[in-house]
């Protein structure tokens, strides 16, 4: 049997634990990854420039979408306490990692394990998504539309996407769903998009 991909809703490879230990935003973090959990073992530079692209001064409801083993979440909880995190995945082994992750880290955050964002009914101030892109296109933008659903008025959605995996017909179809979709960083081949504007679903 191959090996499952990360958006598989339970990992059929074998759990191989690997830790290991990151500096961001001048914080030390520690976090436990494994087999059939996106980046195993390291902190990969599509969130890592996500999490660079965030303003100071954070606050309100955030959602870690797709959470894996929880770095976006963790780091974020951690560099903007007022934030109030609920992370996400579909992944059951990626769901155990964030909370323990998040737990290690001192970071209190409701971990969910879920496909998208189905069945919640909270609406949030911050929404962060690092696609996952092998599960396809149909996957990704069902994704974009369900955030479209649950950013608050005000909100912000900040996306990360490389380039050569459809950075740019992704943000054409995002500006179908808001009314204001900014590039707030292009580098190493990536794009973080920022999202605006209410909901047109």
């Amino acid at each position: 049997m191959p090996d499952s991909q990360y958006f598989d809703s339970v990992p059929t490879a074998e759990s191989h634990p690997v830790s290991f230990e990151t500096v961001f935003g001048g914080r030390h973090f520690r976090f436990l990854t494994d087999s059939g959990v996106f980046s195993k073992g390291e902190l990969d530079k599509g969130t890592h420039l996500l999490l660079s692209a965030l303003p100071e001064g954070l606050s309100g409801r955030a959602l870690d979408l797709g959470c894996g083993w929880g770095a976006v979440g963790v780091i974020a909880g951690s560099l903007y306490p007022s934030l109030r995190f609920t992370m996400s995945d579909v992944n059951t082994r990626a769901v155990e990692l964030a909370k323990q992750n998040a737990a290690a880290n001192g970071v209190h955050a409701h971990v969910l394990c879920r496909d998208g964002l189905a069945g919640l009914d909270e609406k949030f101030d911050l929404i962060l998504l690092n696609p996952p892109i092998r599960a396809g296109k149909e996957t990704v933008y069902r994704l974009f539309r369900e955030c479209a659903e649950h950013l608050d008025e005000k909100g912000r959605l900040y996306i990360v996407i490389r380039k050569q995996q459809g950075a740019d017909s992704a943000m054409k179809y995002l500006k179908t769903l808001f009314t204001a979709v900014e590039t707030a960083d292009r580098s190493a081949g990536y794009r973080v998009f920022v999202c605006q504007g209410g909901c047109h679903v």
